[in-house]
């Protein structure tokens, strides 16, 4: 069976409603992708460091009950999950506040167990990590994480970087790049947005932005609905059908990393793979929160749809 790693960070999720109720989660970028890719049938394995409070005792029963693998996560004594509050505006557009400076994740290289983690991953077909990720960890930590991942990808294992790029998460500018040539420099699939990579690499022309990438495999997604893939160096535009109700942003691209990651996975073609991305985007941003209700998921799962056309 395909296994993948996802690497990260889960935090305690505070969701504005219309009334400006709050309403308790929990979520991250790469665990809402872990979700995502475990409804989709891929054995996925969470890789991430958590306290032994109540808090984190929820989240690890949670993530069991929706078939995410939790025997990579390792608990910290004292130590909590971090916090982040979304306020969303009228248009679905959301704003993340964070309280996370010392949670149980950043330490997740620093353990006794980081070594054993970290040689892991070459037993995975593909290891998923973001750029939020990445900001977690020091520098020192963060070059272990890459030479790890150099190492892996000597097996069998692939790398799939998704640039979520949060500008609050990072010291300094000039750090994020770095790191993120860095990063794209070990990828084998790429995940990447307009939205993410201005900031880092200024405004260009999307065929410049993939350029900057070695990837074989990239996906740009664009500032309007739809994105760029690369495969093979010819590139294909593939536009997302309209969303009649957009209620909250959170995880569009984190449910669209895992309908691709899971099709690709199941060897369907890359464009196909992306219509599935777009997909179970386009269901998740109809729903608040980052993980929407099972009975809210599409009734045919994207893998199995490409599979049946």
């Amino acid at each position: 069976m395909t296994t993948v790693a996802c690497i990260g960070e889960c935090m305690i999720e505070l969701s504005q409603g219309a009334d400006n109720s709050l309403t308790r989660s929990h979520g991250g970028d790469t665990l809402n992708t872990a979700v995502y890719l475990a409804r989709l049938g891929v054995s996925v394995d969470y890789i991430t460091a958590l306290g032994n409070d109540p808090f984190s005792d929820e989240m690890i029963r949670g993530w069991a009950d929706e078939g995410v693998g939790i025997g990579r996560v390792v608990r910290v004594p004292g130590k909590l999950p971090g916090l982040y509050a979304i306020r969303t505006n009228e248009a679905g557009e959301r704003s993340f506040y964070y309280w996370r400076e010392n949670s149980a994740a950043r330490q997740l290289l620093d353990l006794p167990e980081t070594g054993e983690l970290l040689a892991s991953l070459a037993n995975y077909d593909l290891v998923y990590l973001s750029g939020v990720t990445l900001s977690l960890y020091g520098a020192d930590g963060r070059q272990r994480l890459i030479e790890a991942l150099k190492t892996a990808r000597k097996g069998s294992a692939r790398i799939a970087f998704d640039t979520n790029f949060r500008m609050q998460g990072w010291p300094d500018l000039d750090i994020a790049r770095q790191v993120y040539r860095d990063m794209l420099a070990v990828a084998d699939i790429v995940l990447a947005s307009v939205d993410d990579l201005t900031p880092l690499f200024g405004a260009r022309m999307h065929g410049e932005l993939i350029d900057r990438m070695a990837a074989g495999e990239v996906v740009l997604k664009l500032a309007e609905p739809g994105c760029v893939v690369r495969y093979d160096t010819a590139e294909h535009t593939v536009k997302a059908d309209p969303v009649s109700r957009v209620v909250d942003t959170t995880a569009a691209g984190d449910s669209f990393a895992a309908a691709y990651l899971a099709a690709r996975l199941n060897g369907v073609a890359p464009v196909e793979a992306a219509q599935a991305g777009h997909r179970l985007a386009g269901a998740v941003v109809g729903h608040r929160g980052a993980i929407i209700p099972r009975k809210h998921m599409p009734p045919v799962n994207a893998v199995e749809r490409e599979r049946s056309s």
